[in-house]
């Protein structure tokens, strides 16, 4: 999401598949390299409670995360 674009596609891929993988792995290192700060949303099953957790690597995503979500990081000091 940007801010005032509401969501945004930025990249879709199989990540079972190689070129998948690679695609999406590229994608998640630009928007870093961007400084932006990622983050995947989760739910307790148990209490219904949406949170979000960050990432900082491709790896750290959840093999079942539907998506993941670019933010910028807070200005000031």
């Amino acid at each position: 999401m940007k801010p005032g674009d509401g969501e945004v596609l930025l990249a879709e891929a199989d990540p079972s598949t190689e070129e998948g993988e690679e695609r999406l792995v590229r994608e998640f290192r630009r928007q870093l390299d961007e400084g932006m700060w990622a983050a995947v949303p989760t739910e307790s099953h148990a209490s219904g409670r949406r949170q979000a957790e960050l990432v900082k690597d491709f790896a750290d995503i959840p093999a079942d995360a539907e998506r993941v979500i670019f933010f910028p990081r807070a200005a000031g000091g």
